[in-house]
């Protein structure tokens, strides 16, 4: 899996990134992490406001942080369409 957060290194994206990193422990999952602050890159993504979150090239979240409940379901849907 691999995830991208989306965002100039704002608080908010930050804590996009944190949040997903417990997330992700808490779920034993293993993913590549890559925070992208340059905006010509986060712009090659459909969003309009950061943060953002990409999973496997498919932006799931934009604008916002989302509850630690629903990032749960998020990074769990896009596992299953992994398998």
């Amino acid at each position: 899996m691999i995830i991208k957060v989306l965002g100039s290194g704002c608080a908010r994206c930050n804590q996009m990134e944190t949040l997903t990193r417990e997330v992700l422990k808490e779920m034993g999952v293993e993913a590549s992490i890559e925070h992208v602050r340059e905006i010509k890159k986060i712009m090659e993504y459909p969003i309009m406001s950061t943060p953002g979150l990409v999973i496997n090239e498919q932006l799931v979240v934009s604008g916002k942080v989302p509850d630690k409940a629903k990032l749960n379901q998020i990074i769990a849907n896009a596992l299953a369409k992994e398998k």
